[in-house]
C-alpha cells in the first residue's frame, strides 16, 4: 500500500460521499488494510486530504495538460481536452464534491485548480485568435459547461442514459465549444 493509493481512495470517497467520506477506518477497510498503514504514510486526516487534493489536480490537470502538449493545432487541442475532460463522467462526481467543501484548503485547492485551468484554455483560445477578453469568455463558458454536466449528470442522469449518448453530448460540446471560425 502507498502514499498515491490512499489518496486515490480518499479521492474517490471523496467523489461519492463527500469530504466526510474521508474517513480513515472506512477507508482502511475499503483499502483491504489496518489504519496503521495510513499512521505509516500521514500523520492526520488532514494530511490525507492533502495528498487527495493534490492526486486531484495532477489527474485533473497537470495529465490532460502534458498529454496535449505535443498538440499543435489550438482547435484540435480543445477537441481533445473535451474528450479527456469528459471521458470519465464519474470524475465530475469528485468536482462537484470538492465545489461544495467548506473547508478552507479544499476551497483554495478549487480556486488554485480552476484558476489553471481558466490559465490554460484561455491561451488556446488566444492561438485560436481571439482577442483577450472573448478568450475569457470562452475560457469560462467551457468551464461552466464542464462543472455544469456533473450538476446535469447526477440531478437528471436521464440526460446520458447511455455511452453512446454520453459520447453523442461530448461531441457536441467539442463542437459548441469552438469558435465557428475554428470548427
Amino acid at each position: 500500500m502507498t502514499r498515491e493509493d490512499w489518496a486515490d481512495a480518499a479521492l474517490a470517497a471523496l467523489g461519492e460521499r463527500g469530504l466526510a467520506g474521508v474517513a480513515v477506518e472506512p477507508l482502511a477497510r475499503a483499502l483491504g488494510v489496518t489504519k496503521g498503514s495510513f499512521y505509516w504514510h500521514f500523520k492526520d486526516r488532514r494530511e490525507l486530504v492533502a495528498a487527495a487534493l493534490a492526486r486531484w489536480e495532477e489527474l485533473a490537470v497537470d495529465a490532460p495538460i502534458a498529454a496535449l502538449a505535443e498538440v499543435d493545432d489550438p482547435a484540435e487541442r480543445l477537441r481533445r481536452l473535451v474528450a479527456i475532460a469528459w471521458e470519465r463522467p464519474e470524475h465530475l462526481r469528485a468536482e462537484q464534491a470538492l465545489a461544495a467543501a467548506s473547508e478552507p484548503e479544499v476551497a483554495r485547492a478549487v480556486a488554485h485548480v480552476t484558476a489553471r485551468r481558466l490559465e490554460f484554455l484561455v491561451q488556446a483560445y488566444r492561438e485560436l485568435g481571439e482577442p483577450p477578453a472573448r478568450a475569457r469568455q470562452w475560457a469560462a463558458t467551457a468551464m461552466a459547461t464542464y462543472l455544469g454536466t456533473g450538476l446535469l449528470l447526477r440531478a437528471a442522469p436521464e440526460v446520458a442514459p447511455t455511452d453512446a449518448a454520453f459520447r453523442a453530448l461530448v461531441r457536441h460540446f467539442a463542437a459548441t465549444l469552438l469558435p465557428a471560425s475554428s470548427r
